[in-house]
């Protein structure tokens, strides 16, 4: 179905969602372009629908970078379309472009302009098809989309049965994006590879907080409706992003002490449901802590400010490392803690290509439990290595025996690539790594891992050549290839060498 709106209709119900519609409006007002005309340059090309993800073919879309997200949003629970929002997308074109597509799950679009000239569109499914009027950006060159969408976002449920996108709380929502879930709120290029700056500015009745990413720039009342500002200048895949909407207590601090690279000057913003405040206050106050602990082991921060989003314990199902402030369904306990923290290095900042790289983010976060456990009086990571591959680390058999179900770098489905071999026998990996080439040198690996590819992507491939050209130097006759062949990549518990 091709859409063509001849009227730009007041979505808004704040003054920043008002501002955008009116720039909108007046930009395609200013067009003799006709909806039905357009369709770029002989010669040019479709962008793809889907970057062919080994477990998410329809994720993403070719054709082009997005490099920044304004995202104007408005959301009133008591209205028809509790949402209502403009996004405008800056991207470079790597090809020259008759249309391209957008990844948006439900929702329903108003309006859709390139470079402020109306443009054809059409859905399908997941897909908005975007048909410049005229020719589309040539190869190289910068463009803006603006989409005006409204509606009740969706719930999804992810392919392993837990549910993500738009989550409905108590007071509000919570937006979670891991894998495909930030498509029920914004439209982008939703897949991990295309990483970017992003700004959000959302308005909500008086009383509620809008949490996100970033650092919160502004912060304004008016006629009974708050607006929140946030910025993420930094890189950021779009299943890190989120949005929590609801009533929260506030804490304000810095990570301070002096043990790790640029503490003293990061600010911790740490958003919890009132009814987790007592509970998670001394968890939550050790932050700057662990940050500080982090670093001496991955290297300086990554981001402009830390903190964490703390919602009722059935808001959703699982923690989720949300870039700066990572979510959890309850006040978490330390392990946790470490954990979605340690993937601010591993997941965050270095994110890996495709889903099938999923164990460089848990294999290296479950591996950060292990060692702040062996820096703080629990066992040590060859302790908990042995208990694992002895059967005896978890309470059940069943769980036990599932860390042998496939090799970490190769789950078998979408299904599966949070199962427990991602997750602690990815950890074993890097541990047969630790004992391959000795301590000094694999933290030295650990942390220029996580500086070669700062703010970027990354794949199974990447890590095995990193660390071979590594061990080359730092510890000469060091054999990595067992530890690829038959803990990483092989099948079944290996034998122990």
């Amino acid at each position: 179905m091709v859409s063509c709106p001849h009227r730009i209709a007041d979505v808004s119900r704040s003054a920043p969602v008002a501002l955008a519609a009116a720039l909108l409006t007046v930009a395609l007002a200013l067009t003799l372009t006709s909806c039905t005309g357009g369709g770029g340059e002989a010669g040019a090309a479709r962008g793809s629908a889907g970057l062919r993800d080994p477990y998410f073919p329809r994720l993403g879309n070719g054709g082009y970078d997005a490099t920044h997200y304004a995202l104007t949003l408005d959301y009133d629970p008591e209205a028809d379309a509790p949402l209502r929002g403009t996004a405008v997308i800056t991207a470079r074109a790597t090809r020259d472009l008759a249309s391209f597509n957008l990844d948006l799950k439900g929702l329903d679009v108003e309006a859709v302009a390139v470079d402020g000239v109306t443009a054809r569109w059409k859905r399908a499914g997941q897909e908005l098809t975007v048909t410049p009027a005229d020719a589309g950006p040539d190869e190289g060159e910068t463009f803006r989309t603006t989409v005006r969408y409204s509606g009740t976002p969706e719930t999804l449920t992810d392919p392993d049965g837990s549910r993500e996108g738009w989550l409905p709380t108590a007071d509000g929502a919570l937006a979670l994006g891991e894998p495909a879930g930030s498509m029920t709120w914004f439209p982008g290029n939703h897949h991990p590879s295309d990483k970017a700056a992003y700004d959000l500015t959302v308005t909500v009745p008086e009383g509620l907080h809008a949490i996100s990413n970033g650092e919160l720039r502004r912060e304004s009342t008016e006629d009974g409706r708050t607006t929140f500002s946030w910025r993420t200048a930094e890189p950021m895949a779009s299943y890190v992003a989120t949005l929590a909407i609801g009533t929260y207590e506030i804490r304000r601090s810095t990570a301070g002490g002096g043990e790790g690279e640029g503490s003293g000057r990061l600010p911790v913003y740490v958003a919890v449901d009132p009814s987790q405040a007592e509970e998670g206050r001394a968890v939550l106050g050790r932050i700057p802590e662990v940050v500080a602990w982090a670093e001496r082991y991955f290297g300086p921060y990554p981001f402009s400010s830390t903190g964490a989003i703390v919602d009722r314990p059935g808001d959703s199902a699982y923690a989720l490392e949300t870039q700066n402030r990572p979510v959890f369904p309850g006040a978490p306990d330390l392990s946790l803690l470490v954990h979605e923290l340690a993937h601010q290095w591993y997941g965050d900042s270095v994110t890996p290509k495709s889903w099938r790289d999923m164990w460089l983010n848990e294999g290296f976060a479950t591996y950060a439990e292990w060692l702040w456990e062996e820096d703080h009086g629990g066992d040590s990571a060859q302790e908990v290595f042995d208990a694992l591959y002895e059967g005896d680390h978890f309470a059940d058999a069943a769980s036990n025996e599932a860390v042998w179900d496939f090799p970490p770098a190769r789950p078998p489905s979408a299904a599966r690539i949070s199962d427990s071999p991602v997750y602690e026998r990815g950890a074993m990996v890097l541990h047969k790594v630790r004992e391959a080439v000795g301590d000094d040198a694999f933290f030295e690996l650990i942390r220029g891992w996580a500086a070669a590819h700062r703010h970027g992507n990354a794949d199974t491939a990447d890590f095995t050549a990193y660390a071979e050209e590594f061990a080359e130097e730092a510890a000469p006759g060091a054999d990595l290839t067992p530890v690829w062949d038959d803990w990483l990549y092989g099948d079944g518990k290996p034998p122990l060498a």
